[in-house]
């Protein structure tokens, strides 16, 4: 087993790999020239080390590499206006130098923040904290052997707890022990907190005991995505260079599950710097079908809830990484609006874009976690203070909900159950309409995150440490983070005033409904929504004829993320895909090292 209870060490060695340089072809620049190119125009980070610090020699760009450069740019100037430019590129060259010895953090924010709230658009601020009127619950049997309750919702969990049936160190005690036993098959474990796990599983039994309740998260076990600082327990981004760091600060999420009465159990696994399913212990497994991965990058909290190895888990979602393990491993997750919960201590791979957000086993469990997480925090300055009403006694036939047309008539995965879920939400009296997404280049918007990830974790690529990551093709993140050095800054700019018409032009189609019920993997779900910040549930609702887990998405209005989810809910009560989970119970194989 690949788990380590916590490390003392922070920081780890640095790369040094290097190129060599090529020869000069007649009319062309040499390797050498090109660096120095790149580096004036914010490129440097796209070749090894060694030649990267060749670019500080006193040779000046020239006009002739501009010439080069403006093929990369797709521009033409004239030799006039190139000898007019090459001063001013060349004053930039210092300028980017000055600005690289500032070695800035990952976490530190730039001077501006995304709003997705465009004029017309009314939110509410809330003027009081709310209640949660929760679904009553069921109390079931206590069992002789706790880990037939591995698999039961928080909902349920919590009243065993609150009633004192079942003691929060003896259901912490089952959860780690199911996490050492099936971890070395499913590999989404990166760090177990026993140690934390069992001081506040006691904590939480005396205050219960003296007569303090917290409420319905208090003594129960959850995991965090290795992207949330925890003190005194390694932050390692799921990434070989930051393996051995130390954050010396709880992430915000993390402060507020401590405060509700959670028990942190373990670190779980995400994607190399949030991407994918592999990490630098390998690559984390769907628990109904151990041949797959778990997808990303949220793969180690989708796999573990699944699995019922932890009570809940927190996710994170900048492109799809908390749908899209929901939907491979047949997890429940709630990626809020953007500017909902507090980022704060978690890595940075998109500011304008990053959520955090809850993965459970029921929706209403998805919804007392966020109760507990959501809310401003004075440290991330996109959060908004707005009302979040739950009250499971609502009916949805108020609600006016769309459905995506186009996108349900194409052929995919888990258009079966797909069209059963419409019909589904028919029988609870839901009078579905047909909408469709802006007419939009979504997918050239992809500009912005990626130029957002190249400066998160440019000190990746200028230091070569990139070169360490487990994963090196064409779509893996070191390649992803070079070229990233190639997207002008005027063209990001470009594309952020481009987002701010598909804002509107969402915004637009919003007006006509609260919710609106997509296909998991389409483009609406998976790029647009997360660039308009609106937020989504996901939950599972069918089985493909391999017997893996379908999905469906419930996505919101913006801050409409409690009527999202009653919806869901009110979907989840009239089926019960949620319900079931993967069978466990044989031998667990030996992980598979990439």
């Amino acid at each position: 087993m690949r788990t380590t209870r916590q490390s003392n060490q922070s920081g780890s060695s640095r790369s040094d790999a290097g190129s060599t340089s090529g020869s000069t072809r007649p009319g062309l620049l040499g390797r050498r020239g090109f660096l120095e190119l790149f580096s004036v125009l914010g490129l440097g980070g796209s070749i090894g080390p060694r030649l990267r610090a060749q670019t500080a020699t006193e040779k000046k760009i020239s006009t002739a590499m501009i010439a080069e450069a403006e093929k990369l740019a797709g521009l033409e100037f004239t030799d006039t206006q190139r000898e007019l430019m090459v001063d001013g590129v060349n004053e930039n060259l210092e300028r980017y130098k000055a600005l690289r010895k500032l070695k800035i953090p990952n976490q530190v924010p730039p001077a501006y923040h995304f709003d997705p709230v465009v004029p017309g658009i009314e939110v509410k601020v809330e003027q009081a904290q709310r209640s949660l009127r929760l679904t009553r619950p069921v109390v079931p049997p206590v069992p002789k052997d706790l880990e037939e309750l591995a698999f039961l919702p928080v909902t349920q969990l919590s009243e065993l707890i609150r009633r004192r049936l079942v003691s929060s160190v003896d259901l912490t005690t089952m959860y780690l022990s199911r996490l050492k036993k099936y971890d070395p098959a499913l590999q989404c474990v990166i760090t177990l907190c026993e140690d934390l796990a069992m001081k506040q599983a006691r904590r939480a039994d005396h205050e219960i005991a003296s007569g303090t309740y917290r409420g319905p998260l208090h003594g129960i076990p959850w995991g965090a995505k290795d992207l949330l600082s925890v003190k005194e327990y390694r932050t390692t981004w799921g990434a070989a260079p930051y393996k051995d760091q130390v954050i010396h600060e709880d992430a915000t999420v993390v402060t507020r599950l401590q405060e509700a009465g959670a028990v942190l159990v373990a670190k779980l696994s995400l994607g190399e710097t949030a991407r994918g399913e592999t990490w630098f212990g390998g690559m984390t497994r769907n628990p109904w079908n151990l041949e797959e991965g778990a997808s990303g990058s949220s793969a180690g909290p989708a796999a573990a809830t699944a699995a019922g190895l932890v009570a809940f888990s927190i996710g994170s979602d900048t492109r799809g990484s908390i749908v899209l393990p929901c939907d491979r491993c047949g997890a429940t997750g709630l990626r809020p609006t953007f500017g909902t919960v507090s980022r704060h201590g978690a890595m940075v791979l998109a500011w304008t874009m990053d959520k955090l957000g809850p993965i459970c086993r029921s929706v209403e469990d998805c919804v007392i976690v966020l109760h507990a997480i959501r809310g401003p925090d004075g440290k991330d300055q996109t959060v908004r203070s707005v009302p979040f009403d739950w009250d499971s006694d609502v009916s949805v036939a108020r609600l006016r909900v769309g459905y995506v047309k186009s996108a349900f008539a194409r052929d995919y995965r888990g258009k079966a159950s797909d069209e059963d879920t419409l019909k589904a939400l028919g029988r609870l009296g839901v009078d579905l309409v047909p909408i469709e997404m802006p007419e939009f280049p979504v997918q050239a918007l992809r500009l912005i995150m990626d130029a957002e990830t190249g400066a998160a974790f440019d000190e990746l690529v200028l230091s070569g440490q990139a070169d360490l990551l487990a994963r090196q093709g064409k779509g893996d993140r070191p390649n992803n983070l070079r070229h990233s050095r190639l997207i002008p800054a005027v063209e990001y700019i470009q594309a952020n005033r481009a987002r701010t018409i598909l804002l509107g032009k969402m915004a637009e189609v919003m007006q006509n409904v609260d919710v609106f019920v997509a296909p998991s993997l389409s483009d609406a779900v998976l790029m647009l929504t997360n660039l308009t910040g609106h937020p989504c549930v996901v939950v599972p609702n069918g089985f493909t004829d391999k017997g893996t887990p379908t999905t469906i998405c419930f996505v919101g209005g913006l801050f409409k993320d409690a009527q999202t989810a009653l919806l869901a809910h009110r979907y989840q009560q009239a089926t019960d895909f949620h319900l079931r989970h993967p069978n466990l119970a044989v031998a667990p194989r030996a992980p598979v090292r990439l």
